[in-house]
């Protein structure tokens, strides 16, 4: 049976789905200790579907596998029943292909469970933070637009991405390329492209302090940057072109760049686990096509009406 809240009402509401209780707590005690957000917990599908009954949560975290409804089999019901409520995995050593498949059917981000401790909150802060950027969609703009183009020059202010990320999925809706069903897995594309632009490319971090499970340093050294030179004066240039058969969408920062031949392969059970493959593996699962210059700071993302499901 799902436990009751174990903070008082409030703010957003998790519910955490896992067999192990002691994995559960775990996950619930990172929720409630960094994010300060209501927590309930369920111990299988079953019981989750149980407790969505009684109240919908802003986010389900949830195990892969588990007796009775595993994890596969919960994100396909929640996705059926509800495309607007997002759903982040814990993953374990092992259920790599799971996840993947898991992904492809509804979820909206993964955790390896031995990163909870550095990567839960700041996991679910954006899984979140898309999820409420849905909103009504202009319903003139719908049936009228043929052709939109913009460019946005952003400053490395992590705040912006959010309202970057919803413009983006507004103009997406409008010209029919990303509907209610999608709209959740662009988003999370979208902020995880922009993310790296501005963290990997213009602010030169290394994916090396997550790994170690260090974020409190990453952090402190990502705020020093923002305002030293030459980090503070880079940009993230967002260029947009979407008509009703396709939508381009290309990221591109200021920094030194990368070899993209030498991107580890994201499916590979090894680099799942790992913070530098994480994104790239959501940003290929949720849009048609993904694609690098040859020095490796931009990155341009091609979303057809044709994959809406």
């Amino acid at each position: 049976m799902a436990n009751e809240p174990e903070r008082p009402p409030g703010g957003p509401a998790v519910l955490v789905v896992d067999d192990s209780a002691v994995e559960r707590r775990l996950a619930a005690a990172v929720v409630a200790r960094e994010l300060g957000w209501r927590v309930c917990q369920a111990e299988n599908g079953r019981a989750a579907l149980d407790a969505l009954q009684r109240e919908r949560p802003d986010v389900v975290v949830t195990d892969l596998q588990m007796p009775e409804l595993d994890g596969l089999g919960l994100v396909e019901a929640l996705h059926a029943a509800d495309p607007f409520l997002p759903v982040v995995l814990m993953t374990a050593h092992g259920s790599e292909d799971l996840a993947v498949e898991a992904l492809r059917r509804g979820a909206a981000s993964y955790v390896p469970k031995r990163s909870l401790d550095g990567d839960l909150a700041d996991t679910l802060t954006r899984v979140v933070g898309a999820a409420a950027a849905n909103r009504q969609q202009d319903v003139l703009a719908r049936e009228c637009l043929r052709e939109l183009t913009a460019y946005h020059a952003l400053p490395n202010d992590p705040d912006l991405i959010r309202a970057m990320v919803g413009r983006l999925q507004d103009d997406l809706g409008r010209m029919g390329l990303c509907g209610d069903a999608r709209r959740l897995h662009v988003g999370i594309a979208l902020e995880e492209a922009l993310t790296n632009a501005l963290y990997h490319g213009n602010l030169e971090l290394s994916s090396a302090l997550r790994e170690e499970g260090d974020t409190g340093a990453y952090r402190k050294e990502a705020d020093a940057r923002r305002v030293r030179p030459p980090y503070r004066d880079r940009r993230v240039h967002v260029r947009v072109e979407l008509s009703r058969a396709e939508g381009v969408i290309r990221i591109r920062d200021e920094g030194p760049g990368f070899d993209p031949n030498t991107l580890p392969d994201p499916t590979d059970p090894e680099n799942m686990a790992k913070a530098c493959g994480r994104g790239l593996l959501l940003i290929r699962t949720f849009v048609d096509e993904v694609s690098f210059n040859e020095s490796g700071n931009e990155i341009t993302l091609r979303i057809r009406p044709a994959a809406e499901g």
